[in-house]
């Protein structure tokens, strides 16, 4: 199955949810709230150096765990080392800047924002990921394609199946027609 629709540029300039979270808004950090904000604060700090957290847009309820490192999707684990591009703590005193790429619904989403370090709270937005929606939609593509020539295999192969089962009816329906003709017995052999 696909992970993204077949036109996610359209989904994501027309969804209500998407047109929602396309504008800066308030995020929070949202794990471990039955704990300390001391304890909070170490925590997120230690899971976004890790290329993780979890973060909510509170406008819209949406929860996300996002993963920060430029290659996500990888199964190798150094290709999800966070870098400064998705986890920078430097570009601001008191704020870590995060982005994060992922599929939302179907669509390439690219999380741009910052939370500040004391709070725990601060402003992101999701902006379309074009490149990665490119690279989505051939994987797409192919994806159909497989599947649209296993079923042509599958379909050939259930005609022959039919087809050999049409002849091998007619083979014995042929053999019992035979069995039961009486045979053609024009003359006798007698000897007088």
């Amino acid at each position: 199955m696909p992970r993204v629709v077949p036109n996610q540029k359209e989904k994501f300039e027309s969804d209500e949810l998407f047109r929602k979270l396309s504008r800066e808004c308030e995020v929070k950090y949202t794990a471990f709230r039955d704990r300390s904000l001391e304890e909070r604060q170490v925590r997120f700090q230690t899971a976004c150096r890790e290329g993780h957290s979890e973060i909510a847009f509170t406008a819209t309820g949406t929860n996300l765990h996002l993963q920060f490192a430029s290659n996500a999707w990888s199964e190798n684990k150094a290709d999800r080392i966070p870098t400064k591009e998705f986890v920078d703590f430097d570009k601001e005193v008191g704020k870590v800047h995060l982005r994060s790429q992922f599929i939302l619904n179907g669509v390439c989403v690219v999380y741009r924002g910052w939370i500040d370090l004391d709070r725990l709270d601060g402003v992101a937005c999701l902006e379309f990921d074009s490149e990665r929606a490119q690279v989505e939609d051939a994987v797409m593509r192919e994806s159909l394609e497989q599947t649209q020539r296993r079923l042509r295999e599958f379909e050939e192969r259930q005609r022959l199946h039919r087809e050999e089962l049409e002849r091998r009816a007619e083979a014995e329906a042929e053999a019992r027609r035979q069995s039961h003709e009486p045979s053609p017995s024009g003359t006798s052999s007698s000897n007088d």
